[in-house]
C-alpha cells in the first residue's frame, strides 16, 4: 500500500500492527484496515512525487481489496496498534 506520509512508514518495521486509515478532505477518517500486520518496508522510491511510500502489509483477501479499492480514490495513513 502506498502510504500518504513517508516519515511514518520510516518508523515501521516488518512485526509491527497497524491500523490503516482511508483520510478524505470531507468527512471523517475511516479505519479500513485494522491491526494489519507490517510484512516489509521497502527501500523508498527516489523521485516520487507525491511523498507517499509504499509498506508491505499482510492481510486477509478482503480486507485486501477493501485496500486497494479505498487507496485508489484517497489518501491512506497508518497508526500503530
Amino acid at each position: 500500500m502506498r502510504i500518504a506520509d513517508a516519515a511514518t512508514v520510516g518508523l515501521l518495521r516488518p512485526g509491527d500492527r497497524v491500523d490503516v486509515v482511508a483520510a478524505e478532505r470531507t468527512g471523517p477518517p475511516e479505519v479500513v484496515a485494522a491491526g494489519a500486520l507490517v510484512a516489509e518496508v521497502p527501500a523508498p522510491d527516489k523521485g516520487v512525487a507525491d511523498g507517499g511510500a509504499l509498506v508491505v502489509l499482510s492481510v486477509p483477501r478482503e480486507t485486501a481489496r477493501v485496500l486497494v479499492g479505498t487507496g485508489a480514490r484517497t489518501r491512506l495513513a497508518v497508526t500503530l496498534c
